[in-house]
């Protein structure tokens, strides 16, 4: 799987000395750039954007968000109580199964709750009377698997053959949609419009009968509109053409493309030697620290990345002997002490740490390009490793 990250942007000119280390370093300024483009794309569409909290869910820039957007999307409760909590606007919470102890409280949160069946919905009918019995308001809505796989990695497709990720298409039946408000898609991954266009046309005739007769279809996450190359042009016109159609308000739920090319991860050589060709070990761990480095797999770019000089593999200080960054080149060898960050790491990593090991998770800070101001928002210690375990 290939990188998508952009340039450095203003990060080739942040000192990386001014933070600890390691330390997830997000610029405040890029966030705004890509809210400011996605508002755009939902004013001139009519389409709804709500911020993906599974893909980014930095809550130190939840009123951030709130100046554009028109909400969050939650997977499951805990997401949907940290969105009540901290961010503004309408909440859809989407999960691929609730817990029937959960499900009360998803429904008091949530706008909207999306379920994975009709049998879920069916299961769980006495409990959605019971909310509604009791005063709340949500609406109900299904997800949908197209079954047409456009991601580049398989476990990453919702599409894949055995998907537990949405009710399949061709199993759809009218009375699956008794007390159905709205479907939800959601299958693409780091893509950019004309993956989105050609599962449309493949699912658009199955829905032709369907669509009119429902309040919104929801076209989930994936998209990397604030990617340069992406046609926003073209996504505006098909969710125009969507809405007018077939009367449908129409969503979308971007995560990464909220904090694409908006954070880097900013570590530290640990040590230097030699075994057929240079390893250097970090306070970076793909293992803790970047997973999808390892599940992917994928290489993240580096900042300042030399063209020529020493090739050197980067690994972290886990003792998983797979922890390994990738082979990077250095303009000199690196030594112990020296600073080296990773690019576009606001999204997905931030939320996949873990401490392994006993591996420190990295601290969070707040920069902004514009005015240089800079905060650090959250440090961790040993009591997060002691107190999440027994």
């Amino acid at each position: 799987m290939q990188t998508q990250a952009g340039d450095p942007g203003a990060f080739s000119r942040f000192d990386l000395a001014r933070v600890p280390s390691p330390c997830f370093v997000v610029d405040e300024a890029a966030v705004r750039r890509n809210l400011a483009t996605l508002k755009d794309v939902g004013d001139r569409s009519g389409a709804r954007v709500l911020l993906a909290l599974k893909a980014f869910s930095m809550w130190a820039l939840a009123d951030v968000v709130g100046e554009y957007l028109d909400g969050v999307c939650a997977s499951g409760l805990w997401e949907a109580r940290l969105a009540r909590e901290h961010y503004r606007g309408e909440l859809t919470t989407y999960s691929p199964a609730y817990k029937a102890g959960d499900l009360p409280e998803i429904l008091h949160l949530s706008d909207t709750v999306i379920f994975n069946s009709p049998d879920q919905i069916a299961r769980f009918a006495g409990e959605i009377a019971k909310a509604r019995a009791d005063g709340e308001v949500f609406e109900i809505g299904l997800r949908l698997n197209p079954e047409h796989s456009e991601a580049e990695v398989a476990k990453y497709d919702p599409c894949q053959t055995g998907s537990r990720l949405g009710f399949p298409v061709s199993q759809l039946r009218p009375e699956h949609l008794d007390g159905v408000d709205g479907l939800h898609l959601h299958a693409l991954c780091e893509q950019g419009f004309e993956p989105l266009h050609r599962i449309w046309k493949s699912l658009q005739p199955k829905l032709e009968a369907i669509l009119p007769k429902l309040k919104w279809l929801n076209l989930g996450g994936g998209h990397h509109i604030t990617r340069a190359d992406y046609d926003t042009e073209a996504l505006v016109t098909l969710l125009r053409q969507i809405h007018t159609q077939y009367g449908v308000e129409v969503y979308l739920e971007p995560g990464e493309a909220i904090a694409l090319d908006t954070g880097i991860l900013v570590g530290e050589i640990l040590d230097t030697f030699e075994n057929a060709i240079p390893v250097a070990v970090t306070d970076i761990s793909a293992t803790c620290h970047m997973p999808d480095v390892i599940e992917a797999p994928y290489r993240p770019a580096m900042l300042g990345e030399a063209e020529t000089g020493v090739a050197t593999r980067l690994g972290g200080p886990s003792c998983l002997a797979g922890d390994i960054i990738g082979d990077y080149v250095f303009a000199s060898a690196p030594a112990p002490g020296d600073r080296i960050a990773f690019l576009d790491q606001a999204h997905y990593s931030m939320v996949k740490t873990n401490t392994f090991n006993g591996v420190p998770l990295p601290a969070i800070a707040l920069w902004n390009s514009d005015t240089d101001a800079l905060r650090l928002v959250r440090q961790f210690d040993y009591a997060d490793f002691r107190d999440r375990l027994s």
